[in-house]
């Protein structure tokens, strides 16, 4: 298949310089495969995103020099490029995943998992491990003609192992059941989750490599149960090394100083912004 890449913002703020030189990364990468990049805002958390950031993410990368084949801006054959329109593509997904007898409805909430016995956290951060005992019989929910006011949770082969190769960071291996439990890809609110809103929005853009922080290593590995339920063979991926201010924190959109727009503002060139060491990026006091 031709190459297809995509940047994917979620606007719940303005980015930031490590935004800056994962996206930058995946331009590259598009552009030195001579492939089709996408534009594609992730908003479907309507409380915390706003337009105003979606614009402000286009404006700024373009700034720095970025472009883009397909978008809100520019339009193009997988319209429309904002996930809170998409939620048709997002709804068959679901069914798709419901009639493979992958998911089940789920009245428990993350802070019950949290306060379970024995619940154990695969990181100190993580979400914990959902308690298999808690999985109802296979085929429930199969009748289900909509997702309701329900959380739905794929059911993880436990014990099994999902390796895959990444371009970046050479071969990766997670096991279900250990690193991660059973996942919501529907949540009770009506929006689908992340680990399903990106896999059904690839699939139906015809991605082919996905590129994107080191963070999301372990979403991958559930990502791919999601592309086999679906029956749908997974991009290739390569997972950029995160971007850490002088403490050796990972940059986040409140991170002062080291936003995009605020390099931008500075008279920072976009060749400092993407290649300078973090320290020289800091503003002066």
């Amino acid at each position: 298949m031709p190459y297809a890449g995509r940047i994917a913002p979620t606007p719940t703020g303005f980015l930031h310089l490590g935004h800056a030189r994962t996206f930058a990364l995946a331009h590259e990468r598009a552009r030195a495969a001579g492939g089709t990049l996408i534009f594609r805002i992730e908003d479907i958390d309507f409380l915390r995103c706003k337009p105003e950031y979606a614009l402000a993410a286009m404006a700024d990368l373009r700034a720095l020099g970025l472009d883009w084949d397909e978008g809100p801006d520019l339009g193009g054959p997988h319209a429309p490029y904002e996930q809170s329109r998409r939620t048709p593509i997002f709804l068959e997904c679901w069914r798709r995943l419901r009639d493979a007898g992958a998911i089940y409805p789920c009245r428990r909430s993350r802070k019950d998992v949290a306060a379970a016995l024995g619940a154990p956290h695969a990181e100190e951060d993580a979400e914990p491990i959902f308690p298999p005992e808690w999985r109802p019989a296979p085929g429930f929910g199969s009748d289900f003609p909509e997702p309701g006011d329900w959380n739905w949770r794929l059911r993880v082969p436990d014990g099994e192992t999902l390796r895959f190769d990444d371009a970046l960071c050479g071969a990766q291996a997670f096991e279900a059941g250990r690193d991660f439990g059973d996942f919501v890809v529907w949540r009770r609110d009506g929006v689908p989750a992340y680990e399903l809103a990106v896999v059904a929005d690839d699939l139906a853009m015809g991605v082919t490599e996905v590129v994107r922080g080191r963070d999301l290593l372990k979403s991958t590995a559930r990502q791919l149960l999601v592309y086999r339920a679906l029956g749908a063979p997974p991009p290739a991926w390569a997972h950029a090394p995160l971007v850490c201010d002088a403490q050796g924190r990972r940059l986040a959109k409140r991170t002062a100083g080291l936003a995009l727009r605020e390099l931008l503002a500075r008279g920072v060139p976009p060749a400092d912004i993407l290649h300078a060491p973090v320290e020289s990026l800091l503003p002066r006091v």
